[in-house]
């Protein structure tokens, strides 16, 4: 199962919500890849606790391929690193990946990632972040997901983006990835004692758009969280904001 996190507003929690269910896939003894493709690194440096940024990544995969070469391409295996975490492993990013993307776009590098991600062995979950931005990156991704998870920060920003989001999504499946689908919304800093947020969801969930049954509250132990790399299913796995995820990746996985 290939998931893409994909928004094109930024500040929505993709980065989160990506390492955090694949966290949890991870502590329930699933073999996990997060794939970072959002050069501002945030899952990266998320997952890579206290060890640090590895020294090779996805750029050196797409560096790889920008140019044609007579010798074999190096495998995407040889840039996935372990994580501290048991099962979680990661294809890391790195800043250069802004510059790359009209590169690779023009020498028409699109499915690349697709015929790389297909071809891996080992893992039971792989999971993509992306930047917030249909560019090569978040369309490489697409392309070789299986699913996308869209998060909404309860924002009245957000519900319109949410309508450009599904119509570039219903263009990647037309022209690309026929297998493409939504697979949910994924309610992000919720505020169960605020009313915007029930209202926003009631009125996507008319718009037609699929919201899953478990919302992620808001939490300065998130942020905690990020300060020291350790997403929630590790770093204290009691607590409302872990439950929110474990119920949030069943939820995912019930229907898979």
């Amino acid at each position: 199962m290939i998931r893409v996190v994909f928004n094109q507003k930024g500040g929505v929690g993709k980065s989160t919500i990506a390492c955090n269910l694949a966290a949890m896939a991870a502590r329930m003894g699933k073999q996990v890849l997060v794939v970072d493709l959002d050069s501002q690194c945030n899952a990266s440096q998320y997952i890579s606790g206290n060890q640090g940024m590895p020294e090779t990544g996805i750029t050196d995969f797409f560096k790889d391929h920008l140019y044609v070469s007579f010798f074999q391409s190096k495998p995407l295996t040889s840039v996935i690193h372990a994580t501290p975490f048991e099962g979680l492993f990661l294809a890391a990013a790195s800043p250069e990946l802004e510059e790359m993307g009209a590169k690779l776009e023009s020498r028409y590098k699109m499915f690349k990632l697709k015929e790389a991600l297909h071809k891996l062995e080992g893992f039971d979950e792989i999971y993509v972040d992306t930047p917030p931005a249909l560019n090569f990156f978040s369309r490489s991704a697409l392309i070789a997901a299986d699913t996308c998870l869209v998060p909404f920060d309860c924002d009245a920003f957000s519900r319109h983006a949410l309508h450009t989001l599904a119509q570039s999504i219903d263009e990647i499946r037309s022209d690309h990835n026929p297998h493409l689908r939504l697979e949910g919304v994924v309610i992000n800093h919720f505020q169960a004692r605020a009313s915007l947020p029930t209202k926003l969801i009631a009125m996507i969930e008319e718009e037609g758009f699929p919201v899953i049954p478990a919302y992620v509250s808001s939490s300065v132990r998130i942020r905690e969280s990020h300060f020291a790399c350790e997403p929630m299913a590790f770093f204290d796995p009691r607590h409302k904001l872990s439950l929110e995820f474990e119920a949030l990746y069943r939820c995912i996985s019930a229907v898979a």
